[in-house]
């Protein structure tokens, strides 16, 4: 396991900016706007040379534990009870608050070494502001700038041998985690079916739309088949409604997420069913590229089941058609309810995005299909279709080639796209078919 370094401190005094910072690239949302961040976020990074994972926390705040502010709180500490070193991060040019002593008194009982950073010490007299941290009773503090890349290279330097002593890196990469993305609308039991796969409460989860604002990667074991790299999402509302910026970052982290993804699970609230917004989501994961798996939560609150299992397969067939046989998987976040049922359907629908068809066998059932059904004729020619490749997995692509095969027609392109997913049983997957003009190669002249 890498070691892990967690950036704790109030809300505002520069956590995220930090944390994009050692990260190299702007991966947490950072806004002036107070408890931004509300979930653990986690990132691969380097500090001085030696591989670590960073997690950015919620800002610390004394709060009920009912409180959202209160759950953000128990969130952060339970990152700092599983870090090798921990970033106390404070704002130099607001001095030290009685918030500040509060918090330095707690670490300072916690078994994980503490490294004291006093940041937004740029310009002038900005280091001498840092002094006053000494009161905390956490050592020399570190003055830096996260905005402005000030003092950074000081803090490599003096976190370093704070850290474990380094594993072997063939160890540490053995095996590569599988990449999964929730997605879906708020309040549909995205974070509430994280914790139920971590068996923690790993997440911030309330009946308040929105807690989660960021893309959040959290790693995992899955006892079925090994690591998993999960990433809860922010909810996705429809565009007329996302006002504020703040919400308008959330969404692009949310397809940021999705991007890197190898597998989505769509979160449907099983009590409304699937509209509008949920299929411009599982689309938009379809032109990504992404396999797609749909988890149909709160099925222990339907009273007939029949009929919403009949609708939602209907809205699929009418307006999914890419994602033809898509797996959905019947579950309650709450209660755990057939929660185990969701990763062997990723992993068999990550199976088939995988598959690559040998070159004999796609041109078999490539003359097939061409025999069965002609292609049409494009402004009173024939196309000739000679043979198909698969040039890619992940998503299976296919390559026909012939005379103005970058001609035909939509429907034709349906119809062989149809065809190859019955034949190869590749049911959930997107897959893309291109038209390649020119001479077989194979053919002589």
């Amino acid at each position: 396991m890498l070691p892990r370094i967690a950036i704790i401190g109030r809300p505002n005094v520069g956590k995220s900016t930090l944390f994009n910072r050692l990260a190299g690239r702007k991966i947490a949302i950072v806004d002036d706007t107070p408890g931004v961040t509300r979930d653990r976020k986690e990132v691969e990074a380097r500090i001085g040379g030696r591989p670590v994972l960073l997690l950015d926390t919620a800002g610390l705040e004394e709060a009920p534990p009912d409180t959202v502010a209160g759950r953000m709180r128990a969130s952060s500490e339970v990152a700092v009870r599983q870090a090798d070193l921990v970033l106390f991060v404070i704002d130099a040019r607001a001095g030290i608050t009685p918030s500040d002593r509060a918090f330095a008194a707690w670490l300072r009982r916690q078994p994980a070494p503490v490294l004291l950073v006093a940041n937004k010490t740029e310009g002038r007299g900005g280091g001498m502001a840092a002094y006053e941290a000494y009161e905390l009773g956490l050592g020399d503090p570190v003055a830096i700038s996260a905005e402005h890349g000030e003092g950074i290279a000081d803090l490599y330097t003096t976190a370093l041998p704070m850290l474990p002593e380094e594993e072997d890196p063939e160890v540490r990469d053995r095996d590569r985690p599988l990449r999964l993305a929730i997605v879906g609308r708020p309040n549909a039991g995205k974070s509430t079916l994280l914790n139920a796969l971590l068996g923690e409460e790993r997440m911030i989860t309330g009946p308040e739309p929105g807690l989660t604002r960021d893309a959040v990667a959290v790693e995992w074991i899955d006892e079925t088949g090994g690591k998993v790299r999960l990433v809860d999402t922010a909810g996705m509302r429809k565009k007329a409604r996302i006002i504020e910026n703040l919400e308008q970052m959330s969404v692009g982290s949310t397809i940021a997420a999705l991007k890197e993804a190898e597998v989505a699970v769509l979160v449907l609230d099983a009590l409304l069913g699937m509209d509008e917004q949920d299929l411009r989501i599982a689309r938009l994961a379809e032109r990504e590229g992404r396999a797609v798996v749909i988890a149909l939560n709160k099925w222990d609150a339907v009273e007939d089941r029949t009929a919403a299992r009949r609708a939602l397969d209907d809205v699929l067939m009418a307006s999914l058609a890419q994602l033809k046989g898509v797996s959905v998987v019947t579950l309650s976040a709450i209660t755990g309810k057939n929660v185990n049922r969701l990763m062997p359907a990723v992993r068999e629908t990550l199976e088939r995005w995988n598959r690559r068809i040998p070159t004999g066998e796609l041109n078999r059932w490539f003359e097939a299909a061409v025999a069965r059904h002609t292609p049409p004729l494009v402004d009173g020619r024939r196309i000739k279709l000679r043979y198909a490749t698969m040039p890619k997995a992940r998503p299976p692509t296919i390559a026909v080639f012939g005379p103005r095969a970058e001609d035909l027609p939509e429907d034709y392109r349906r119809y062989l796209v149809n065809s190859f997913r019955e034949a190869f049983d590749m049911p959930g997957v997107p897959i893309r078919l291109h038209g390649r003009g020119g001479r077989n190669p194979f053919v002589e002249e």
